[in-house]
């Protein structure tokens, strides 16, 4: 029988910071991960990201190139980041699109903040600190610190209290 360990991707050059947890089906390249975060089964976290400390990052969610996450954030079930504003697998010559075909557009989220399940983040967002994002979001735009967004596309529809740990 596997272990936890053995069902686990975690490419040499991830930096886990003391105490950081990782469920079995975890796959992680080049990003950092902050101590005492707790990342949840089939979480993908590619190069580049950095993940604050005593974060929560559910099952199911991708968390793509460009993308940097606050201490204290709570990522919900089946999140997803996207990193390129116009994604096409082919150039206009009708050739297959390689790395130097589209633009790394990043995304920061900022401490305390949290995300509900199924939300997707589009590139080149903040989301501010403390804010919440409601289930099935699709964040297009900036959220200003303490707001709570829901919708497709997501908007203000209030406050939250909490805004510091």
């Amino acid at each position: 029988m596997a272990t936890a360990h053995e069902l686990q991707a975690v490419a040499d050059d991830v930096k886990l910071g003391a105490g950081v947890y990782l469920a079995p089906f975890v796959n992680l390249y080049g990003c950092e991960i902050g101590e005492e975060t707790r990342i949840g089964a089939f979480v993908e976290i590619t190069a580049g990201v950095r993940i604050g400390r005593r974060c929560k990052i559910s099952s199911h969610s991708y968390i793509c190139t460009g993308v940097t996450i606050g201490d204290g954030v709570f990522i919900g079930h089946g999140v997803l980041f996207i990193n390129d504003l116009n994604p096409s697998a082919v150039t206009e010559a009708g050739e297959l699109q390689g790395p130097g075909d589209w633009q790394l557009v990043p995304t920061v989220v900022k401490d305390m903040a949290s995300i509900g399940t199924g939300a997707v983040v589009m590139g080149g967002v903040t989301i501010g600190q403390g804010a919440l994002v409601g289930a099935g979001a699709v964040v297009t735009h900036d959220v200003p610190d303490g707001a709570v967004v829901a919708g497709v596309p997501g908007r203000v529809i209030g406050s939250r209290r909490r805004v510091t740990a």
